[in-house]
């Protein structure tokens, strides 16, 4: 009997390909070989989500094929700001070619499925094409894609704009009221700008895939999940199946297998167990603070008196070697000597999240990092930078209440006094142990929802038993 292939085309960025590695390893695990059909366009000058891509092409069995697609003839360029989403989707579309003669010059039959990043959705009118079950993969979570999902339908035609609104809240079902200021840049455009009609007219496209893969699990978006089964529709069209697969993380020592041990392990190894607070924005550039943001930080952490481990980036326009003291207030690295460490750039996140040390965790909210957050049991200070990491703050504190907003992100500016203060919320206060109880009980549950029975397990196994009744019937 033929191997069954699963063709796998990730987004062109490490926190969409990373997951969708993570998902190759569930479905070798189940007897599947797995296609990658690799865009490699920005790996050119993306230098994290190159090394994701050799790291994962050079560790992989003989059951994973990476297929780089030819490159196309002149680009469209990545320019800064909503812009460069406009160049991404077009990018998607001019693969499309080039993923149809691959799927083509595969063995008839052989290709069992389709799975596309939720950017790549342009890609699924390929798979429709020439008959394969097609299946998106969101990177995000269950909210986020109800969001997505029941954006299209909740402004009507000459109502304000979503950036019109501010912060007045709109209420979506299985979510908690979340303001308009807090949706994706995209969306706060005007909507007749050609990239607010793009993103439209990609959400609406949630319905043209068979079922949607979702990287969280069951019990964590309890509600989401619920209204996207049963209340959200896109127009007149219900939603496809929804399969909660999470949390598809990398393990710990992954990351030191490839970069080898950093030195603020050992640094870790020296401090009692649970007293640092632990800074981290990220894995991509994107995720940087000006330098009036950087000295307010700092002002912070040596006024709370409390242990710290803080990645720090150069603002965007710094020069690239600048070195850090360079950045931080003149003698806070001296004055912080012993309890305190700063190292540029990188830190393995998941390996420091799960250290005994660790106490506290100031996100971001990138979803990658908020599940590693919750499967290392540490509370959260929750710091919004750009994409869907707003809404996800909405669902951290208001919903799942395992972090703590820092709020002045909002007016621009997050200052040393506020920063302390939530510190020791977190580190000090009643409130920080409860929040500490809510986390530990999500990361339990994480554990379960892939052992036998648990939710994400089962998910999976239906999401491979509705595969296999597509095939059959076509």
């Amino acid at each position: 009997m033929a191997t069954k292939t699963i063709v796998l085309y990730p987004g062109l960025a490490v926190s969409h390909f990373v997951p969708m590695m993570q998902l190759a390893d569930v479905l070798l695990a189940e007897g599947y070989a797995i296609a990658v059909a690799l865009i490699d366009l920005t790996m050119d000058h993306d230098a994290t989500f190159a090394a994701a891509v050799r790291a994962a092409a050079s560790s992989a069995s003989s059951a994973v094929t990476f297929h780089t697609l030819p490159r196309i003839t002149n680009p469209p360029s990545f320019s800064s700001g909503v812009d460069m989403l406009l160049g991404y989707l077009e990018i998607v579309r001019r693969y499309n070619e080039h993923l149809r003669e691959l799927l083509s010059s595969m063995p008839p039959r052989s290709v069992h499925a389709v799975v596309v990043d939720a950017l790549s959705m342009d890609a699924l009118g390929v798979a429709k094409e020439l008959g394969v079950p097609r299946y998106t993969f969101y990177a995000t979570n269950a909210s986020a894609l109800a969001v997505f999902a029941q954006l299209p339908s909740i402004r009507a035609e000459g109502q304000p704009s979503f950036r019109e609104l501010g912060d007045t809240t709109l209420d979506f079902h299985g979510l908690p009221p979340l303001p308009a200021s807090h949706l994706f840049a995209e969306m706060l455009e005007e909507p007749d700008s050609e990239i607010y009609q793009a993103m439209m007219s990609m959400m609406c496209k949630n319905v043209e895939a068979d079922g949607i893969l979702v990287n969280t699990f069951e019990s964590l978006e309890a509600q989401a999940v619920g209204a996207l089964r049963d209340t959200i529709k896109i127009g007149e069209r219900r939603m496809p199946p929804v399969y909660c697969v999470g949390p598809l993380l990398v393990g710990a020592g992954a990351e030191t297998e490839i970069k080898g041990k950093h030195e603020c392990l050992a640094w870790l190894d020296g401090q009692p167990e649970r007293s640092v607070v632990f800074l981290c924005f990220g894995s991509i550039g994107a995720a940087t603070h000006p330098s009036e943001q950087l000295r307010e930080i700092a002002a912070s952490l040596e006024n709370s008196g409390h242990r710290f481990l803080w990645v720090v980036r150069a603002p965007l326009h710094a020069e690239p070697d600048v070195v850090i003291d360079e950045l931080l207030p003149d003698g806070f690295l001296e004055r912080t000597k012993g309890r305190g460490l700063v190292v540029k750039l990188w830190a393995p996140q998941v390996e420091v999240l799960h250290h005994k040390a660790t106490a506290a965790f100031v996100t971001h909210c990138g979803w990658n990092s908020v599940l590693e957050g919750i499967t290392a049991g540490v509370p959260m200070l929750c710091w919004p930078m750009y994409a869907e990491q707003k809404m996800n703050k909405v669902f951290m504190v208001e919903e799942a209440r395992i972090g703590v907003e820092v709020v002045g992100w909002q007016q621009g500016l997050v200052t040393a006094e506020e920063v302390e203060a939530k510190v020791r919320l977190v580190l000090e206060s009643e409130d920080g142990e409860q929040l500490r109880a809510r986390v530990a009980a999500h990361k339990d549950a994480a554990a379960m929802a892939w052992e036998d029975g648990g939710s994400s397990r089962a998910a999976f196994a239906q999401f491979l038993s509705d595969v296999d009744g597509l095939v059959g019937d076509a």
